[in-house]
């Protein structure tokens, strides 16, 4: 049996409670009124997600440019000249359940689209094996990557390549093997019984890699 942990959030706090895990998850909070003004405040883009849930559904991303205010869901984008009008449409629009807030990333691209990594991680006989590690490549006006969304499939390395071109590939490759084993020893530590994890990773135009988000039952 494979245990499984629907909470985005209590899996956030076990992951950083390890420093070197830590440096690379994005700032995140539960979803208020206030948290959502400060950190669009400081990071000027961040994405609102779902406690529970998987798939993409839900997830929208909102931004500040000065003193405008705008929010995209799936295609489309709304446009708000202050934050308070911003906010009420968000609370229209998002799906009936707790929320959180994550710093956005600006992922690297492909043909001006985003691109993120899944990895899987399944637990054997003979201990933990990475099954895949694939790039998803996000729907032409989408920014969220996910193939039942529309995303595409590339190999990991081309993706890499391809992206950023100006990185080591295979080295970026063993650096989300190392992250992805450190993070299994936590979440199994805190959570014995888990036997099959998705995580999705993201990489900055500088190369740092991010988790985006674990799951325990991945799709």
């Amino acid at each position: 049996m494979n245990r499984t942990i629907g909470s985005k959030w209590i899996k956030t706090e076990v992951l950083q409670t390890n420093p070197y895990i830590a440096n690379h998850i994005p700032e995140t909070a539960i979803f208020t009124e206030q948290h959502l003004k400060d950190m669009l405040q400081k990071y000027g883009m961040v994405f609102v997600k779902p406690v529970h849930g998987g798939g993409g559904n839900g997830v929208m991303r909102v931004g500040r440019e000065g003193e405008k205010y705008f929010f995209t869901k799936m295609s489309h984008t709304y446009s708000f000249s202050n934050y308070k009008s911003m906010y009420r449409s968000l609370l229209r629009n998002k799906i009936k359940r707790t929320y959180l807030i994550q710093q956005g990333i600006t992922l690297a691209r492909i043909m001006g689209r985003p691109i993120d990594y899944r990895v899987k991680f399944l637990k054997k006989e003979t201990g933990w094996k990475i099954t895949a590690m694939l790039g998803r490549h996000a729907r032409k006006g989408l920014v969220i990557t996910n193939v039942c969304k529309g995303g595409t499939l590339l190999k990991c390395r081309e993706a890499l390549r391809r992206s950023l071109p100006h990185i080591d590939a295979r080295a970026k490759q063993q650096e989300m093997r190392k992250l992805t084993r450190t993070c299994t020893a936590l979440l199994e530590e805190r959570f014995p019984g888990i036997g099959e994890l998705g995580f999705d990773y993201g990489l900055d135009h500088s190369g740092k890699i991010w988790i985006l988000e674990v799951n325990t039952r991945p799709q």
